[in-house]
């Protein structure tokens, strides 16, 4: 879906943009996506030299769902010392939080088409473990146990 713009960023930032095909849900639970990404990513980036690209050149980018794995990756192989660093991530429109579906910008999005509400608490659960039995917990919140609620109020809050 993405070739054409992953084309147009490599182009225009004269990197290379790496962007995998991973197994999708419900049918391939976490952590597969995860992994697919990590391990096609530390597969291109231990034999760089084989494919004629410069290592201080490497994006990693994806979109919606994408987006949070390539953010996941990013922040995997930020910490490690024996692969090149990446130049950069790009996130389109990145599924990255999935503790509070009551955030300001979910009520401002609830009828933006793809944006809606419900439907991205049904994916991240798909994601998770392929079952959306607990939707409704999801959507009032009652997922989270209050502990880390608390904890992560400082990044994921109306504020």
């Amino acid at each position: 879906t993405y070739e054409k713009v992953c084309r147009y960023i490599s182009r225009e930032s004269e990197s290379v943009v790496v962007s995998v095909q991973y197994r999708l849900a419900p049918e391939h639970k976490y952590p597969a996506a995860y992994e697919d990404c990590l391990n096609a990513t530390i597969h291109f980036m231990k034999n760089i030299e084989h494919y004629g690209v410069d290592a201080a050149n490497v994006i990693v980018c994806g979109d919606s769902a994408g987006g949070n794995l390539a953010a996941a990756v990013s922040q995997t192989l930020a910490g490690g010392s024996d692969l090149p660093k990446l130049r950069a991530q790009i996130l389109i429109y990145p599924g990255l939080q999935a503790l509070d579906f009551n955030l300001p910008s979910y009520h401002q999005n609830r009828g933006v088409p793809l944006l809606f509400r419900e439907r991205a608490a049904f994916y991240v659960l798909q994601y998770l473990n392929g079952n959306a039995t607990n939707l409704e917990e999801v959507l009032e919140g009652s997922h989270i146990p209050i502990d880390i609620k608390l904890n992560y109020r400082k990044w994921v809050s109306p504020d």
